[in-house]
């Protein structure tokens, strides 16, 4: 069996209604899945499909309704998020945030922010935790004059870099990217693309990448996980899914990358994640929903490349 560092089993999230007592939005829903040493997943769906409230799990800044995220042997999904924070398993799981302007304290100097988690999780003086600032700006390019400033007197790169540099300094085992260039400027989202690859081969870093963008998660990644509504619907090596989708709702995805054929567009009302019931959470948008379709819903099946679909690839 190959090594696996994450595993994901039956995951869920859900979130009380207010005004609607006993109801609950299915914010992520019976997920699982597992990544092994050195691999790079792609997370990608619509927005609202549960990306962002998965990989929060993962990081532990939510708790789990139900399920187990098992980290080098250790089911960490039972752990109070709270209590999380105080472990030592905590550097070995880092988060690089969407929006890096958000994510830094306006109050700390670059420096301060890289610092911080090298004293708090790794435990470091601060002759140490200094020296590990050089070395881990160095590391994604940050010049040295730039870590006394502070957030806003930095350009989106240069706050994208310090975010980065934070996440890596205490030395993680799976570093998470959710939509880490999307607050960027176009002329910047490729340079700091380039980097997180460069870093992931150099550092031998397992990731999980969330992004909008198909064409980046096809070149950056080596497995690609679809979501849609809190379900994980397709999943497999990213060549073959985009060469060859099974899931009607990962076709329409790849339909709208420049070059991949005829746009599939798909009408019909998106299903409501409150209360679902338990079928297809796709039929009311697939085009080739069938009787079976409203009765049951699909597991995930195949071996390396799996769709929740009755008629996947058909």
């Amino acid at each position: 069996m190959p090594e696996v560092l994450l595993s994901v089993e039956r995951l869920s999230r859900r979130f009380a209604v207010a005004g609607r007592k006993g109801s609950a939005l299915h914010a992520v829903d019976d997920v699982s899945f597992s990544i092994a040493p050195g691999e790079s997943l792609g997370l990608v769906g619509e927005s609202g499909c549960g990306k962002s409230t998965l990989v929060r799990l993962l990081a532990r800044l939510l708790d789990a309704s139900d399920g187990r995220i098992v980290f080098g042997g250790e089911d960490l999904a039972g752990v109070p998020a709270k209590r999380f924070a105080t472990m030592p398993q905590r550097a070995a799981i880092q988060l690089v945030f969407q929006d890096p302007t958000d994510s830094l304290n306006p109050r700390y100097t670059a420096r301060e922010t890289i610092a911080e988690p090298c004293r708090l999780l790794g435990g470091l003086d601060d002759a140490a935790a200094n020296a590990r600032v050089d070395e881990v700006a160095a590391q994604v390019g940050l010049p040295l004059e730039l870590l006394s400033r502070f957030p806003h007197q930095l350009s989106g790169g240069q706050k994208a870099r310090v975010g980065i540099a934070r996440a890596l300094a205490p030395r993680p085992r799976l570093l998470i990217l959710d939509e880490p260039t999307a607050a960027l400027d176009v002329s910047v989202q490729a340079v700091v693309l380039q980097l997180l690859d460069r870093l992931r081969r150099d550092l031998g870093l397992t990731t999980i990448f969330v992004s909008h963008d198909l064409n980046v998660v096809r070149l950056l990644t080596d497995r690609v996980a679809v979501m849609y509504l809190g379900k994980l619907v397709e999943m497999g090596p990213s060549a073959d899914v985009f060469a060859a989708p099974r899931h009607p709702y990962t076709r329409a995805l790849v339909s709208a990358v420049p070059g991949q054929g005829p746009r599939i567009r798909l009408d019909g009302e998106v299903q409501s994640p409150i209360d679902p019931p338990p079928l297809c959470r796709f039929r009311s948008r697939c085009p080739a929903v069938q009787d079976r379709c409203q009765r049951e819903a699909p597991p995930l099946t195949g071996h390396s490349h799996v769709a929740a679909c009755h008629f996947a690839g058909a």
